[in-house]
């Protein structure tokens, strides 16, 4: 080794700045077993307690990047596009938007992920869907982008390996919370995609990984920053995740809310979902030349959905995955609870509901669970809006093992009911 990983633990320990070759060493030879764990944990722990600097982060972002395959599109005669949300408890817009983009000729290779924590993945939506397969050869997945102008796959070994490598690493030494390793983690993926354009949904709230808006800000900003120096029009979007997004939390249940928003369907329970995949297709539009201007863009994606042309979309390319959507599970019991007061929603603590929807079996509370994917629950009110005494708060749903009461509880704890409304926060409060 030209360069010494105890030096470099020890540099960026007493705050000093690494250089790209330095980075580089760290994470190909991490990747290749030449660093052991308990190095790379130190040296992790010193950039989540002192940081990193723009150059730093985007050393580390190509230096993951370039550890595995990077795929390449530049065969396709159109803009290749694709979205990133940084999770939340009911977030299913990938689910809309993908097959919008795609139905107006764009490309959108989308590499998801599962569920982490309290937020919900797309990839364990889908995969309620019975035969739907996501776990593909890259050839595949390229060849279904070319044909349908869209896949869903999960990230492969060949793919950002040191990501992988190194999120299973933070996630067992408290060092996932830091902004420069997830603005890597995140972009080296993405910019893996060959894509020319991304649209980011970054969110704020009790139900994301960012609780305020000034931190969110901080994230996206670092997060353009790399797309642009990565050659990528980036956009980000600020998003309120301080309730659920749309009715439901839950796998096959939010495939069923798309489905309804993706016929045209209009509901007050839903409209934030409908909203907000509308909003981030426009912009992905626009940033991919399909449309001049955001509100051209978000006319086409009213007009696709409108015009059933979405919906054909997400059919044709869910029959290529395998999926049969005829025969999207439907849960068998279900349970209501009751507001204990009358008054106005006030708050909730969001992050408790995406739990409780894990204790249902929505999600996984330990790595080797099995997701139930008919489990899940309804949020019948929204903040601010106003409730009786007796009246439906929540409704969960499972099947003939799913056990209600620790949710129950749950959910009684993360709702605040007052006398008066609360004031109206927006569901997107700034675009950068």
């Amino acid at each position: 080794m030209d360069l010494i990983p105890s030096e470099l633990i020890k540099k960026k320990r007493d705050k000093g700045v690494l250089s790209g070759e330095e980075i580089r060493f760290l994470i190909s030879s991490y990747s290749e077993g030449k660093i052991p764990d308990y190095q790379m944990s130190a040296w992790l722990m010193a950039a989540l307690l002192n940081g990193m600097n723009g150059d730093e982060t985007h050393a580390l972002t190509q230096a993951m990047l370039h550890s595995g395959d990077v795929l390449d599109f530049s065969h396709l005669p159109v803009k290749k596009v694709d979205k990133h949300s940084t999770g939340g408890v009911g977030d299913k817009t990938s689910l809309i938007l993908a097959p919008i983009v795609a139905a107006a000729g764009l490309a959108v290779p989308m590499i998801s992920g599962r569920g982490l924590g309290h937020t919900g993945g797309t990839l364990d939506k889908l995969e309620s869907i019975p035969g739907f397969v996501t776990r593909l050869p890259e050839e595949k997945f390229k060849a279904m982008v070319a044909k349908f102008g869209l896949c869903f796959m999960g990230q492969t070994d060949r793919i950002c390996p040191a990501d992988k490598k190194l999120y299973a690493l933070r996630d067992v030494t408290a060092t996932i919370e830091s902004i420069p390793l997830i603005c890597a983690s995140i972009m080296s993926k993405k910019l893996a995609e060959g894509i020319d354009a991304l649209v980011l949904d970054v969110k704020f709230g009790s139900g994301a990984f960012m609780k305020n808006l000034n931190d969110a800000e901080n994230l996206a900003k670092r997060l353009i920053s790399i797309g642009e120096l990565g050659g990528k029009k980036t956009r980000a979007l600020l998003t309120n995740m301080e309730q659920p997004l749309g009715a439901f939390v839950g796998n096959s249940l939010e495939v069923e809310e798309c489905l309804a928003i993706l016929k045209n369907e209009r509901s007050p329970e839903w409209e934030d979902t409908r909203e907000l995949s509308l909003e981030l297709a426009a912009h992905m539009l626009e940033l991919g030349g399909a449309a001049r201007s955001r509100d051209e863009g978000r006319a086409a994606a009213e007009a696709l959905i409108a015009g059933g042309k979405a919906l054909a979309k997400f059919e044709e390319v869910c029959a290529a995955h395998g999926g049969d959507l005829s025969k999207l599970p439907k849960p068998t019991r279900e349970q209501k609870i009751e507001a204990p007061r009358e008054g106005f929603i006030r708050s909730y603590n969001n992050e408790q509901i995406g739990i409780a929807s894990l204790s249902l079996g929505a999600g996984r509370l330990k790595a080797e669970d099995q997701i139930d994917p008919v489990a899940g629950l309804k949020i019948h009110k929204k903040i601010g809006e106003r409730i009786a005494r007796g009246e439906t708060l929540f409704t969960l749903y499972g099947s003939a093992v799913t056990d209600f009461a620790p949710a129950t509880k749950r959910l009684l704890g993360a709702v605040a009911i007052s006398p008066e409304r609360p004031p109206a926060v927006p569901l997107i409060a700034k675009v950068l």
